[in-house]
């Protein structure tokens, strides 16, 4: 794990990706292809030493930080982390749902106030704090042949669209970030750091060990009823490559059945 084995300086010219939020879903998926096609990949999670994150780690040479992405300190030693360990990175990965397990499916009225602040903090909040280390970095790496001095993704939910029932907390605090995202990339983009707001209007099944995909709420996938974490990510990789002349900010990702 690389906060007790510390040696390794970044390869020269190769891009350095730090996903944040790291679990069997999304997080892997981009680890797996960011390190697939050269990049340096580092991955932080508040257990780093789940299972998934240990078989990245083999499999694909990702480095395991443990950070709670709600805490400013932790999230600026971790960049200190990856800037010792990996180098400057130029792709940082949001990917934190935030929601507290108590605060699902509550109405207004009896939604419990500390779980909607905390829910706020690990979702918003940690956004803007991955996002404000990554900008002071960004600001400082070498532009590439583009011109582009990095990449900041965010992966948000439906409730960044569309308020549900019983959803207050989370609506807020997706929302929030879709505002953080719009207002980083009015601001970063002209200093060439891409930013990317994407909100998935669906499940997300991910692979498991019998080869089904499914999802802990929704079931088993059929006929690609779900997004796949897969393909997820290599929109991510798209966003990272695109050229600055038709820079995304915003893209919608969901199944060909979804309703909406």
């Amino acid at each position: 794990m690389t906060e007790l084995g510390r040696s390794g300086a970044q390869p020269s010219g190769r891009d350095v990706a730090l996903i944040v939020g790291g679990g069997p879903g999304i997080s892997s998926s981009c680890a797996r292809l960011f390190a697939k096609t050269g990049m340096v990949v580092g991955i932080a999670a508040r257990d780093p030493e789940k299972p998934v994150l240990q078989n990245l780690e083999k499999t694909h040479g990702v480095r395991r930080y443990a950070c709670d992405a709600s805490e400013p300190a932790a999230v600026a030693l971790l960049f200190e982390n990856i800037v010792r360990d990996l180098g400057p990175p130029t792709l940082v990965v949001h990917n934190i749902d935030g929601r507290v397990p108590g605060i699902f499916r509550k109405d207004i009225a009896e939604a419990d106030p500390i779980m909607v602040f905390d829910t706020l903090r690990n979702s918003a909040f940690s956004a803007f704090l991955v996002g404000q280390q990554a900008a002071r970095l960004m600001r400082d790496n070498k532009a590439n042949a583009n011109g582009v001095k990095g990449t900041i993704i965010f992966t948000n939910a439906s409730a960044a669209l569309k308020g549900y029932s019983l959803s207050g907390a989370f609506a807020m605090a997706c929302h929030a970030k879709s505002g953080l995202a719009q207002s980083m990339a009015r601001e970063l983009m002209p200093q060439g750091i891409h930013v990317a707001n994407v909100p998935i209007d669906a499940a997300i099944g991910w692979t498991q060990e019998d080869g089904t995909r499914a999802h802990r709420r929704a079931g088993t996938t059929i006929n690609d009823n779900m997004a796949d974490p897969d393909h997820i990510a290599d929109t991510y990789l798209q966003l990272h490559r695109q050229h600055r002349s038709t820079w995304a900010v915003e893209v919608v990702l969901r199944p060909w059945v979804e309703k909406w």
